[in-house]
């Protein structure tokens, strides 16, 4: 009887995921693909995407050194069954420039330690197709421009072939880039710099040459001395090569039933519905949009599976832990604390109408990260937009999930945090209020006051725009509904829609928010039109047919906010 294959949560290594029978979901038939690509290739993809596993499984596929364990890593597989004639052809150089950490000061020597320590490796591997005194010259050498120049020569005199992966190219790069600033990252990557001067000395001596990162920035930066390499990231024909699909959730899970650990009454396409809201929507190519297959963040998905295995049932908390640490790396990534007015802007659109109108860049250099019309296409790279439609010839570029909301929702909490005396313990209790009790007015006014109250706010607040923020910010600490702020509904958007989250709390309550501003100037004048407008516009949006599926059942508020300045006037429910 076969062993029951194990959640494969966390792991990135491909022998180890076939050897201990952990579950892998086939993405091998890509190989043949990527063969009829450029020589050199360049693949970008967020965070959580499975690139280290799949570079793991591709470094083993064509390393000669590893043909003796084809049958058992690949057998089963579509490659095994389908084996192209590169397979097991090449000596395979495998870097991860994760592992370059360190002081600045120090980070060339860390550098050069950590490549050499890589050709220390590469030579012992394949010594045997190397003469003696060659494999000692690289083993006692301790500079790695020296070391590799010894591998070229000895490889173009003997005709072996060579394969050169590189996982997270850039990310010591953004780390410099991010906290020690453009002039340091300059000095490494334009001119005589080392780490362009190490990619000046990969071009032309690897046969195959396969990178992966989560930005394009520093591959601009490089071009110019590395001027070989193809961007397949947007390549329709690669657009599920990371990540998973729905089918391959669907089969997943499925096996996982049929074996005993998802229990047996539990729905399978009912369970990829509750994930898709958070993990899915991801496309990365626009040719792909109308495929009606869009990808999953393979992490989360695992996540999920895992906290269902152990537990019978869906986890509360949608988002793993690990994606507050993945927050953490993107605000110094995207520089969300050294944002100008310009990119705040973009900011700010994204996350009150969820998405933005742009031109997607494949890529560009680091000085190009401070223009405005650049960030989208950063954002994008980092999983925080994704392609969702046309506009012309230009993109709409969309928030992906929920996940994705809740890390921008985070962002304009600690900015408000900073200067809001707000008690998010009180806060949350009113909210178990409005979703279990229908009692409303406390949370809402509550919030009220607090903007009020606080006058660095309100003096970097501008009109009903910023209020709705202030107010979003806030609503995303509620665990009963999932705040949607970009609702269209009878052809316009209600300002907030907090649609009931029955997956995972019984809520009996749901609201349309409606928000209303008008400077103190003008309220006395205008504020009764202005009501009977968003008495009109609150009716129509809570009859329209989507409300009416969205909000499951539960009792429906239509809450209108009129705001005279800072300052909440009038409240009612209509």
């Amino acid at each position: 009887m076969e062993q029951i294959r194990q959640i494969p949560y966390g792991v990135s290594d491909f022998r180890s995921v076939r050897e201990r029978n952990l579950y892998y979901v086939d993405k091998s038939m890509y190989l043949e693909k990527l063969e009829n690509q450029s020589d050199t290739l360049f693949f970008i993809r967020p965070r959580r995407f499975g690139k280290s596993l799949f570079l793991n499984m591709m470094r083993l596929y064509y390393d000669k050194a590893a043909a003796g364990d084809f049958e058992s890593l690949f057998g089963n597989l579509y490659i095994g069954q389908h084996p192209t004639p590169l397979k097991n052809h090449y000596q395979v150089l495998y870097m991860d420039f994760s592992r370059v950490t360190g002081n600045i000061d120090e980070l060339p020597k860390k550098f050069n330690s950590y490549c050499c320590g890589r050709l220390d490796d590469f030579i012992d591997t394949y010594r045997d197709d190397y003469p003696e005194e060659g494999v000692k010259k690289v083993l006692d050498s301790t500079d790695f421009v020296e070391k590799i120049n010894f591998v070229n020569n000895m490889a173009m005199k003997y005709h072996i072939p060579l394969y050169l992966f590189i996982d997270e190219y850039d990310n010591f790069t953004n780390v410099v880039l991010n906290e020690h600033g453009e002039e340091i990252y300059h000095q490494m990557t334009h001119a005589s710099g080392f780490y362009r001067e190490v990619f000046k000395l990969f071009k032309g001596m690897f046969e195959r040459i396969f990178i992966t990162g989560v930005s394009p920035v520093t591959l601009d930066d490089l071009t110019s001395g590395f001027n070989i390499g193809w961007n397949a990231s947007t390549n329709p024909e690669f657009d599920k090569m990371l990540g998973f699909s729905t089918a391959d959730v669907r089969t997943m899970f499925e096996y996982y039933k049929s074996v005993g650990m998802l229990p047996a009454g539990c729905d399978v396409e009912e369970m990829i519905e509750d994930m898709r809201p958070w993990y899915d929507n991801y496309c990365f190519a626009e040719e792909c949009l109308g495929d009606g297959n869009t990808v999953f963040n393979c992490d989360m998905v695992l996540y999920y599976l895992r906290h269902y295995v152990n537990s019978g049932h869906a986890p509360k908390e949608m988002l793993d832990n690990n994606t507050r640490t993945d927050y953490s790396k993107l605000k110094k990534l995207i520089q969300l604390d050294k944002l100008d007015g310009n990119r705040k802007g973009v900011l700010m659109k994204v996350i009150e109408e969820g998405q933005i109108v742009a031109d997607l860049r494949t890529s560009f250099s680091a000085i190009e990260m401070t223009d405005p019309e650049v960030f989208p296409s950063l954002l994008f790279y980092y999983g925080m937009l994704t392609i969702t439609k046309t506009y012309g010839s230009q993109l709409v570029l969309g928030i992906p999930n929920n996940n994705v909301r809740k890390q921008y929702y985070s962002y304009l909490l600690e900015n408000y945090d900073t200067v809001c005396d707000v008690h998010q313990s009180e806060l949350k209790m009113n909210f178990t209020k409005m979703a279990f009790d229908g009692q409303w007015r406390e949370a809402l006014q509550y919030m009220a006051d607090c903007y009020k109250n606080q006058s660095s706010v309100r003096d970097s607040i501008e009109g009903e725009r910023n209020i709705q923020g202030f107010f979003l910010a806030y609503l995303n600490l509620n665990d009963y509904y999932l705040t949607a702020p970009e609702v269209e509904v009878q052809h316009g958007y209600c300002d907030f829609f907090l649609l009931p989250n029955l997956t995972h709390y019984k809520s009996e309550h749901s609201y349309i928010l409606e928000v209303k501003y008008l400077p103190k100037k003008d309220f006395e004048a205008k504020a009764e039109a202005q009501w009977a407008e968003a008495v009109e516009q609150i009716q129509g949006y809570a009859a329209a047919p989507r409300v009416e599926v969205l909000r499951q059942g539960t009792r429906l508020h239509k809450i209108i906010m009129q705001f005279c300045g800072w300052e909440l006037v009038r409240m009612e429910e209509v």
